[in-house]
């Protein structure tokens, strides 16, 4: 097996040697397809889980590193905001508590759904549920 040491060189160590490791799993995927947010959904559902739900900072991160690979200025998220209820939410049916919208990215309109930003701070906007995008899908 071959290691980093610390110093900036890979050295070789016998694997019989027991080390602690970082594992770290890929719940979330970038699916380069223009879709509707509604598709974006069922596609997710039919293939996946989910589409993505950002509940901290650390899925905000992560997320963050994947976009940078989209092909569309925005990407979808799970986030919709409803009418009848006047609050937005997660499809996943978690609260929404940690945001991370643009000073003028969440205004409460009928058909909307949310999306993330590709470039610059990857702040959260509403877009109109027609437009068509890259998405996120979470795997479980």
């Amino acid at each position: 097996m071959t290691k980093f040491d610390g110093e900036g060189r890979w050295t070789n160590v016998s694997c019989d040697n027991k080390k602690p490791f970082i594992c770290y799993d890929d719940k979330f995927i970038l699916i380069k397809e223009n879709k509707t947010w509604e598709d974006a959904l069922y596609y997710c559902r039919d293939h996946h889980h989910d589409l993505v739900t950002i509940t901290n900072m650390d899925d905000q991160r992560w997320i963050q590193e994947k976009v940078k690979n989209a092909s569309t200025p925005f990407v979808w998220m799970g986030l919709r905001y409803t009418c009848t209820l006047d609050l937005w939410f997660w499809v996943s049916d978690e609260v929404v508590r940690y945001k991370n919208w643009a000073l003028d990215g969440q205004m409460d309109d009928c058909d909307m759904s949310g999306a993330m930003d590709t470039g610059g701070g990857h702040q959260w906007k509403k877009k109109k549920d027609t437009e068509k995008f890259n998405f996120f899908c979470s795997k479980n």
